[in-house]
């Protein structure tokens, strides 16, 4: 959810700064005596990885808005309180701040963790999570989640989106600029071609360098599983990813739309696996199994 999230924000974000960039006449100009390939590489990265970084810095309100997440400020019930004593004992075992601790209304089983920093981070659990599964099990992935932020994942992604940002900019316009001059033959500056082009190529480029995003998303997601094992037991951990891989499994319990504690239902072969934001199940229970903890 939190990779899907800040993925959607940041394409929105560098599709705005483009056309943006393109009203006040910034390309045009760039483009005045033809394209000056250090300068636009300068461009790309400084826009490049803003658009990263804004996303970044945002994400945690806009994970709490598109959930409908409810802060738990004060608790109100033995469960919350549980809750927020669990999210801060495991958050002083994994050396980082209390997160903010939230709720949010989904049937399914799902967990994430967000936020700009280590400590001022969110994590929230759904409502069906903390019906079905026990406590053990969700004190698990708990640590899952507070171990994708005690390992700054959520910083080195936005890094790498900020690499990917430069390369889709960069690459965008230089394929806009060829077909401009060689297909719609503007030899002086830019024409519609160019904008229409280059928009279209943001587009395409940058679901495909998404893959390289989400293949760091699967690699991180081993990582995240051992830290919650470490915090709160390999059995425990064990235990909820195969009742995660349970519910999977039965038919309309997890639609194919959702990513329940990062999960996709079943394995995926082809082009669609790279576009995978969790590995299997299977991979990952093995995985832990095989760890040295």
């Amino acid at each position: 959810m939190r990779i899907l999230l800040f993925l959607a924000t940041n394409l929105a974000v560098i599709l705005v700064a483009s056309f943006t960039l393109k009203l006040l006449g910034v390309d045009s100009y760039l483009a005045q005596n033809g394209i000056q390939y250090g300068s636009l590489l300068a461009f790309a990265a400084v826009f490049g990885f803003a658009g990263a970084i804004v996303s970044l810095l945002i994400s945690k309100p806009m994970a709490k808005w598109s959930t409908r997440a409810k802060i738990i400020e004060s608790p109100r019930t033995p469960a919350e309180r549980w809750l927020v004593d669990t999210v801060r004992d495991l958050a002083k075992n994994a050396g980082i701040g209390m997160p903010e601790v939230a709720i949010f209304p989904a049937s399914q089983s799902n967990a994430f963790a967000t936020g700009w920093n280590k400590n001022n981070a969110l994590v929230a659990v759904s409502e069906g999570l903390l019906h079905r599964f026990n406590k053990d099990e969700i004190r698990a992935v708990l640590g899952h989640e507070i171990g994708h932020v005690a390992n700054g994942d959520m910083i080195t992604l936005a890094l790498i989106q900020g690499v990917v940002n430069t390369f889709v900019i960069f690459a965008s316009r230089v394929i806009g600029s060829f077909v401009d001059r060689v297909v719609f033959k503007n030899d002086s500056g830019h024409g519609i071609g160019f904008f229409v082009v280059s928009i279209a190529a943001e587009i395409v480029l940058g679901i495909l360098a998404s893959t390289i995003v989400f293949w760091f998303s699967r690699r991180r997601e081993y990582r995240a599983d051992i830290a919650g094992a470490q915090l709160a037991g390999r059995g425990a951990m064990i235990s909820a990813l195969a009742r995660l891989k349970q519910e999977s499994e039965v038919p309309d319990q997890m639609p194919e739309s959702l990513q329940a504690f990062g999960i996709n239902r079943g394995a995926r072969g082809g082009l669609s696996a790279l576009f995978m934001t969790h590995p299997p199940l299977d991979s990952r229970i093995e995985a832990l199994h095989k760890a040295q903890l």
